[in-house]
């Protein structure tokens, strides 16, 4: 599967060691007077290495790779002790990954191994800015804290904004989003929340979305294998298609329906058209 994950430019890096600490992971490591990226399965292509590599030898890039393996991670991360074991809970915590958070925690309780002393800080680095671009960060506002009130309208008789989970578009999308499982995913032609006034209200409430445009964007191959693995690696409960009227918008149909043959799911598919005057003109 195509994911998003780290590379190394091996020219530019001297070795000096100062973006090991930032992957408890395990992904990296000296060899040879070089960092390597060692496993696929450890790296969870977040990034948290990038701004600690002072010649910009660490970037992040879209390849094949095999899945994050959290499992396997925290086998690993165990038998480096407490301190490797909070550093690791904090980065998934600070980038909002709160399934591998789970994980992790159930995998401890599992093994009857104590969750780190310093769990509180774990919470509060949850409300912090990561060392990456926050257009980059998967929040997943579907659990809020019981404690947060409601968003405010921004204006008397506006309705609140429905969008629990960032970023929306598809190619700035990590398929290994942990908002993806039991998700009812809203797949959306790019116009359509222009068009389409009630758009967060008839479409965005309750559901996970995601925004392309068939015609204009050039990544149609990368968007096909990324829905495929969306689709593959998370238990999605339906889909609702939203596109405009004009011909070239039934693209979004057509991929969407690709995915899913290829992911040999069967998922329930709603389709539904929306005129340029923005007026819902079909359900399919």
């Amino acid at each position: 599967m195509k994911r998003r994950i780290i590379r190394i430019d091996q020219d530019l890096c001297n070795g000096c060691g100062q973006c090991l600490p930032n992957c408890p992971e395990g992904a990296l490591q000296l060899i040879d007077n070089k960092a390597r990226l060692v496993s696929d399965l450890f790296c969870d292509g977040l990034g948290a290495c990038i701004g600690n590599c002072p010649l910009g030898a660490i970037r992040v890039e879209e390849r094949e790779a095999e899945p994050y393996d959290e499992r396997r991670v925290m086998e690993n991360i165990v038998t480096q002790g407490a301190n490797v074991i909070r550093a690791h809970l904090e980065h998934l915590a600070a980038h909002d990954e709160l399934g591998y958070l789970e994980e992790a925690r159930r995998f401890l309780r599992e093994k009857g191994l104590p969750l780190p002393a310093a769990e509180p800080v774990i919470a509060a680095a949850a409300q912090e800015e990561p060392p990456t671009c926050p257009g980059s960060r998967l929040p997943d506002r579907r659990f809020p804290e019981p404690a947060s009130p409601p968003a405010a309208p921004s204006a008397p008789g506006a309705a609140p904004s429905q969008l629990r989970t960032w970023p929306v578009q598809l190619q700035l999308l990590n398929p290994q989003a942990s908002f993806f499982d039991n998700a009812d995913l809203l797949i959306a032609a790019d116009c359509v929340p222009f068009a389409h006034a009630p758009f967060h209200e008839d479409f965005v409430k309750g559901k996970i979305p995601v925004i392309f445009c068939p015609k204009l964007d050039q990544a149609n191959d990368q968007y096909l294998e990324k829905l495929t693995a969306i689709l593959n690696l998370h238990s999605v409960r339906s889909l609702h298609v939203v596109h405009m009227e004009v011909p070239c918008c039934s693209g979004t149909t057509a991929l969407v329906r690709q995915a899913l043959a290829r992911s040999g799911k069967t998922i329930p598919v709603h389709d539904y058209t929306i005129s340029i005057q923005g007026q819902l003109l079909a359900v399919k």
